[in-house]
């Protein structure tokens, strides 16, 4: 199974130089539960941008044009082919977490959508690929909690494949 798992504004904003515009707790927590339940999938960008790399008791999966990179620890591929062939190995979900290139790359194959809503607009220079909705369902939304910590109204919504 495959799903893509990120934030986005109500413009479609995903990052900003390589980061993410917002603080929001609540979504990094959606995050973490989402992406344990399987490997995480990623351009070499993303992983670069996290904090203490890798995703810690995650399988971590980079795809890259370089066949020169080596990480520690992790999984690099380098062809849409090549991935396919490892979701057809492994039996845990794989969820893509970004960037934008590679949502745009499998979007026609992607089976669970697990996206944060944030109820605001921000400055930013990476957009979410376009999805057509059309072909997923909703199959849970939940208002996400606002407080001193998570000061941005969110929504985690969840969509399945029809």
């Amino acid at each position: 199974m495959l799903t893509f798992v990120w934030a986005e504004d109500e413009n479609g904003v995903i990052g900003k130089n390589g980061s993410l515009p917002w603080n929001l707790p609540n979504d990094m927590k959606f995050f973490k539960e989402i992406t344990m339940t399987g490997n995480v999938l990623m351009g070499r960008k993303t992983f670069e941008s996290i904090p203490n790399p890798p995703l810690k008791n995650r399988k971590n999966v980079v795809l890259t044009r370089n066949k020169d990179l080596v990480i520690d620890n992790v999984l690099v591929l380098h062809s849409k082919e090549e991935v396919l062939e490892y979701i057809a190995e492994t039996d845990k979900p794989i969820h893509i977490i970004g960037g934008a290139d590679i949502f745009e790359l499998f979007k026609s194959e992607v089976d669970m959508l697990y996206k944060t809503l944030i109820h605001d607009k921000f400055d930013g220079d990476t957009m979410m690929a376009e999805i057509n909705y059309d072909d997923f369902e909703i199959i849970e939304k939940r208002m996400g909690i606002v407080d001193e910590h998570n000061i941005h109204a969110h929504t985690f919504l969840i969509y399945k494949r029809k």
